[in-house]
């Protein structure tokens, strides 16, 4: 099968001429492809030089708008998208590729706690995947790892989903729980990045939280409405015994409590139906043939 190895790239002059280069000995069959997103340096040239398909964004529109780009001009079977920073290894996608070859639809690199860039984002990565994988019923190793590969069919089926930040990866891991098709990990290990970061910790920290929640309301939203709705019934009823015991009648506020625990628990039901009507298509085609 053919593989379109993807690379979004904004001022990544540094790092990219050896990546191209080992990419292009590991891959010499693979289509090759760099989204510059709006680069000053000479992420452009050096992409050239290595016979690698250029996209240029006139200005930078996000890394997730980088990789919708590259994914609907790629030709191959399989997409593998990595950054071009050089905190992905060109060696570890030959492992990517043989794990999609057992019949997973994606394979993502999972990053350990060590090779996070500070212990805050190790940290915060951790509550993110307790989070995702609490919402989707599968274990989630890393959420916001851009290292993978992947079927384009399926991939392409959810473009229309991604944002153009850097919450992609967010986006795309739940939304192929949520349809039903195979995700695996494998550990790799991540060099630190030669360049600056564009990633601003409590800002996309924020984002990515915001994704999470609203890819939750999106794809399972009884995992949030539920809660919510026994919160107010149990406030509810917490408070009408307190007020039955102690003066002896049923208040109003423990009345709006109880009403909004029906209406919060009916409208979930109602969003976990809206949900299932969007995976339709997805769902009756399961997993990918090989």
């Amino acid at each position: 099968m053919k593989v379109s190895l993807i690379m979004p790239a904004r001022n990544e002059a540094a790092a990219l001429d050896f990546l191209l280069a080992e990419n292009r000995r590991l891959l010499p069959e693979a289509e090759l492809i760099v989204v510059d997103d709006g680069s000053t340096d000479e992420t452009t040239a050096i992409a050239a030089q290595h016979g690698a398909r250029v996209i240029s964004h006139p200005y930078s529109k996000g890394n997730g708008a980088a990789v919708k780009a590259g994914a609907r001009a790629a030709t191959g079977d399989i997409l593998v998208f990595m950054d071009a920073d050089g905190q992905h290894r060109p060696e570890d996608i030959p492992r990517l590729l043989a794990k999609l070859e057992e019949g997973y639809d994606m394979v993502v690199g999972a990053r350990g706690m060590q090779d996070h860039a500070g212990a805050h984002r190790g940290f915060a990565n951790a509550v993110f995947n307790r989070l995702a994988s609490w919402m989707v019923n599968n274990r989630v190793e890393d959420l916001t790892s851009g290292f993978r590969a992947v079927r384009a069919a399926l991939f392409r089926r959810f473009l229309y989903l991604l944002p153009n930040s850097f919450s992609y990866p967010t986006t795309i891991t739940m939304s192929f729980f949520r349809a039903g098709f195979g995700v695996a990990y494998i550990p790799v290990a991540m060099p630190p990045r030669i360049g600056r970061s564009h990633i601003r910790p409590l800002h996309d920290g924020i984002r990515f939280l915001l994704i999470i929640i609203k890819i939750g309301t999106l794809y399972s939203p009884l995992k949030l409405f539920l809660p919510v709705s026994a919160a107010f019934f149990a406030t509810g009823l917490g408070y009408y015994l307190y007020t039955f015991f102690t003066f002896h009648r049923f208040t109003n506020m423990s009345a709006l409590m109880f009403i909004a625990s029906i209406l919060t628990f009916l409208i979930g039901i109602v969003s976990e139906q809206i949900s299932a009507l969007m995976y339709k298509d997805s769902e009756s085609h399961g997993s990918s043939p090989e």
